[in-house]
């Protein structure tokens, strides 16, 4: 059985991965922290972040699934242990070829979790049968764990489990025989026998002396098979250097003969119980291949997807607004957007921020799908570009988006070109790296693409600048891709429609600027022409520094002396 909450049953799973640099300028990092601080599910968040379908029915089976886990806290809550309890069963499968399985303890453990693997199954059943369930994936894996219960026979199953471990647990004490060196410290450890009752005897020091005072008092002659030096490796030291390296929800102390005493005498112990041993064996056999353990490879979805509805919990408790993105069709290469914001503001605000987040309204359609984007420095530029490129990022993993409405097309990949370190640029200069990633992106990128590109080529001159720059819009709306141009270069906004009748194409480019009123900055964005002198206007009248305000003030100054 192959079963997954990202991908509904018989479908092809195709998907790209994003770039280093995109994952880089759209801060994946920063916002996997943000969901969990294990390193063990960071770990598997950040690659399904990362890695991107653009399939509007696989998108759709995720944003429905994700819609049950943000409706259910219910849900949330019995998922959250039950991927502790899976947790300890990801290796359950290893007893078919695992040799040293035959010890008493190894065998213990190995039924103790086909045990644990019938309570995950029986606590899933009942949530999901008691919830309203309304995904088809949730549907699907709530059909699935009520076919494993009824086809394993999970109420004999329990029977069975549960009367080999009393017959286990009747062994209630082990006599050992310690051989000492002549300092009287123990050098080799042997089984003398093993017993049905708890050892309660306290005298142990008293007789110990006792018989270290009187020859007659020692036995003579005691010979038991079996002694080991008392050595054995540890669990704990030699398979993890640390707990952060384990799945949450193990607990290698747990673990059935995990201590040098057991290691040292489980082998006389195991041949001393070879009846038991083979009863546990004989139950194994019997039920080691109940179906569903592959839900065991569900445990990094669950975590996904509640990690996300919890921050999207909290995100909503700040005021900010979220919906579930519809899902267009990927031919149309649209999307919209109303009262969008960027994310990773929203996070800060959760992390105790006070960020006065200013949400936008942008629209992609036939009309114009690359958008050369002008304003003010600190304007919200970089803040507007990023937020478009996270919000379409969520959309195609099926979570909510940050805005009041959205609908997208997909995209097949989104691709952010935002300006490099400088020890990046030591080789080509700054203008050869910047045109060479330029390069690599034109090479990868389809008509169903995204691209967001952040004050590109604007460390060379104005005029060679603005050459390039043209010339890679009009390659965009040759392509037809989606994009939104970040730039100080004003000429390249105001030529928008001389690139649009020069080059025919899929994408239309428009000029979106920063919203710009009486010198203020409103970080709103608006289809307008590039308002640079403009604004430059209003800046110095508001801060009194044109011609006229300068003139009249020397004028009055001159007059009062």
């Amino acid at each position: 059985m192959e079963f997954s909450l990202l991908f509904p049953q018989n479908t092809e799973k195709k998907t790209k991965t994003l770039t280093d640099e995109s994952i880089n300028d759209l801060s994946i990092d920063f916002i996997v922290e943000a969901l969990t601080n294990i390193k063990y599910e960071r770990e598997h968040i950040h690659y399904l972040m990362t890695t991107v379908t653009d399939d509007p029915d696989v998108i759709r089976y995720r944003c429905d699934v994700f819609d049950d886990f943000v409706r259910l806290p219910q849900l949330r809550e019995t998922m959250k242990e039950l991927v502790k309890k899976l947790a300890d069963l990801r290796d359950i499968e290893r007893f078919q070829k695992d040799q040293e399985a035959s010890s008493l303890w190894s065998l213990i453990n190995r039924l103790r979790e086909i045990d644990d693997y019938v309570s995950c199954i029986t606590m899933m059943k009942s949530t999901l049968e008691s919830l309203d369930i309304r995904s088809e994936g949730m549907l699907t894996l709530k059909q699935i764990v009520t076919d494993i219960s009824v086809e394993s026979n999970f109420d004999e199953l329990k029977l069975d489990i549960d009367e080999t471990l009393e017959k286990a647990r009747s062994l209630k004490s082990i006599t050992i025989g310690v051989n000492l060196d002549a300092m009287l410290r123990p050098r080799t450890a042997g089984v003398l026998s093993l017993n049905d009752t708890k050892f309660t005897d306290v005298g142990l020091m008293r007789r110990f002396v006792n018989f270290a005072s009187r020859k007659d008092g020692l036995h003579e002659g005691t010979d038991v098979s079996g002694f080991r030096y008392f050595h054995p490796a540890n669990y704990r030291t030699t398979v993890h250097n640390s707990k952060d390296d384990l799945p949450p929800g193990v607990d290698i102390e747990t673990l059935t003969g995990d201590d040098q005493l057991s290691e040292a005498i489980k082998r006389p112990v195991t041949e001393m119980l070879r009846g038991t041993v083979n009863d546990i064996k004989s139950t194994l056999r019997r039920y080691i291949n109940v179906s569903g353990y592959s839900l065991i490879s569900l445990m990094p979805e669950i975590l996904f997807y509640v990690r996300w509805a919890e921050l999207i919990d909290k995100i909503r408790e700040q005021g900010m607004p979220v919906c579930k993105p519809e899902i267009l069709p990927t031919q149309e290469r649209e999307c919209s957007f109303r009262d969008l914001y960027n994310l990773k503001l929203a996070i800060k605000n959760v992390q105790g921020d006070s960020i006065n987040i200013i949400t936008i309204d942008i629209e992609f359609n036939d009309d114009h799908r690359i958008f050369i984007l002008t304003g003010p420095n600190r304007g919200g530029k970089t803040i507007f570009t990023q937020a478009y490129g996270l919000a379409m990022l969520l959309a195609q993993l099926g979570i909510y988006v940050p805005a009041s409405s959205a609908a997208i097309s997909p995209c097949d990949n989104i691709f952010t070109h935002f300006p490099a370190d400088e020890n990046d640029t030591v080789d080509l200069g700054r203008l050869g790296e910047e045109s060479k990633r330029l390069s690599e992106i034109f090479k990868a990128a389809t008509e169903r693409s995204v691209m967001l590109l952040n004050e590109s080529l604007a460390t060379t001159s104005v005029t060679e600048g603005l050459f390039i720059a043209k010339d890679v819009v009009k390659a965009m709306r040759f392509l037809g891709v989606r994009c939104i141009f970040n730039t100080h270069m004003h000429d390249l906004a105001r030529g928008v429609e001389d690139i649009n009748s020069e080059v025919e194409g899929g994408s239309r480019a428009a000029s979106l600027v920063t919203g710009i009123h009486d010198g203020e900055r409103s970080f709103k964005v608006s289809l307008l022409p590039p308002q640079g002198i403009s604004y430059a206007k209003d800046i110095a009248v508001k801060y009194g520094i044109s011609f006229r305000q300068i003139k009249e003030s020397i004028e009055r100054g001159s007059a009062g002396q």
